[in-house]
C-alpha cells in the first residue's frame, strides 16, 4: 500500500514538473530581454475559441471577449492560497488602472467545474474586483479551454476522502484583438504592472 503510494505522488510529481517545464518555456519565449511581456512567433499556439458558462449563468464564448484586452487565469474556488493570491494581485492592479480598468476583462477559469457552479463562482469572484469574472462548465468544455491555453491541471485525491486540484498558475494576457501577448506577473510593483498593461487596453 505505501509503495503504490509512494509510486502516485512520484507519479504526480513528474506530471507537474513537466507541465512547469513547458510553461516555463513559454514564458522565456515571450519575454523580453528587460522582463516586459513580447508577442511571440516562435509557432506556439495560445489560447483559442471556448464556450463556458460566466459566474451569472450566460453561456459566452471568445467573441464575447474581441475588442477588448483580457488577462485569463486557471484555478479554482477552493484553492488554499495561489487562486485568492492571484486574484488580490489583480485586484489591486485594477485599482491601480482607475478608468482604465473598465478596458480589461481577467477571467477566472475554474479546473474544477464539478464544484464550482456558477452561482458558487459568483459568490467567489464577488470578493474580488468586478472586472473579474468567474467561468466555468462541463469537465470536457473545462478541458478543452486548458488544452487551448497549454493549462495544466489534475485531480488529486487527499487521505480524507476528499480531493484538490493541481494546476499551473501563468496568467495569459491577451489584446483587444485576441493575440496572445505573453504571461504576466502580478506579484511586482501593482503601479508597474498596471502601466505595462495600458498599452495593450
Amino acid at each position: 500500500m505505501r509503495a503504490q503510494r509512494t509510486i502516485t505522488l512520484l507519479a504526480s510529481v513528474l506530471i507537474a514538473l513537466t507541465g512547469a517545464f513547458a510553461l516555463y518555456s513559454i514564458y522565456l519565449i515571450t519575454m523580453g530581454k528587460d522582463g516586459s511581456s513580447v508577442a511571440t512567433d516562435a509557432g506556439i499556439s495560445i489560447g483559442g475559441p471556448f464556450s463556458l458558462i460566466d459566474d451569472e449563468g450566460n453561456r459566452v464564448t471568445q467573441a464575447d471577449y474581441e475588442g477588448r484586452a483580457h488577462l485569463v487565469f486557471f484555478g479554482f474556488t477552493h484553492c488554499p492560497d495561489i487562486c485568492p493570491t492571484k486574484l488580490s494581485e489583480a485586484t489591486t492592479v485594477l485599482e491601480e488602472l482607475g478608468k482604465d480598468a473598465e478596458k480589461l476583462d481577467v477571467l477566472f477559469v475554474t479546473v474544477d467545474p464539478e464544484r464550482d457552479t456558477p452561482e458558487v463562482m459568483n459568490e467567489y469572484v464577488g470578493y474580488f474586483h468586478p472586472q473579474v469574472t468567474g467561468l466555468t462548465g462541463t469537465t470536457e468544455e473545462v478541458a478543452d479551454m486548458a488544452r487551448a491555453y497549454r493549462a495544466y491541471f489534475k485531480k488529486v485525491p487527499l487521505d480524507d476522502g476528499d480531493y484538490t486540484m493541481d494546476h499551473s498558475t501563468v496568467v495569459y494576457l491577451f489584446d483587444h484583438d485576441g493575440n496572445f501577448v505573453g504571461p504576466v506577473s502580478l506579484d511586482r510593483d501593482p503601479a508597474e504592472v498596471a502601466e505595462s498593461l495600458r498599452g495593450y487596453l
